[in-house]
C-alpha cells in the first residue's frame, strides 16, 4: 500500500496483530522511510522509539483529525474521536492540514 501525498509516494504497512502493534518502530535502528498505519487505535505511543516520526490521527473515512510533526521518544498523544493512527517518516505530513483526507492505493 502507498500513501500519495502532493504527489509524493510513502509505503505504509498496516499492522493488525498485538506482535506488530507491540513491535512497531520500537528499538528501530535503521533510517525510516516507510509508515505504520494502526486501525482501531486512539492512543499514539512513542516509548522506546529510536528515532523522530511524525503521527497523524484520521476518522473511519481517513479524513486527518490532527497533526503532530517530529515528535521525540518517550512521549503519548491521544485523540478522542480517531479510528486510524499513522506513524509516518519525519517530514511526510508537512504539507498535510487538519480536514485533508489521504489517499492510500494498493
Amino acid at each position: 500500500m502507498y500513501l500519495n501525498i502532493k504527489n509524493k509516494k510513502t509505503e505504509i504497512k498496516k499492522y493488525d496483530t498485538f506482535k506488530d502493534r507491540f513491535k512497531s518502530f520500537r528499538f528501530y535502528l535503521e533510517p525510516i522511510d516507510f509508515g505504520i498505519w494502526f486501525p482501531n487505535k486512539k492512543l499514539a505511543s512513542t516509548y522506546f522509539f529510536c528515532q523522530r516520526v511524525d503521527i497523524c490521527f484520521t476518522d473511519e473515512n481517513l479524513k486527518v483529525l490532527a497533526i503532530y510533526n517530529n515528535i521525540k521518544s518517550e512521549k503519548r498523544k491521544f485523540k478522542f474521536k480517531s479510528k486510524n493512527i499513522f506513524y509516518l517518516p519525519v517530514g511526510t505530513c508537512s504539507e498535510l492540514k487538519v480536514g485533508d483526507t489521504l489517499n492510500i492505493k494498493e
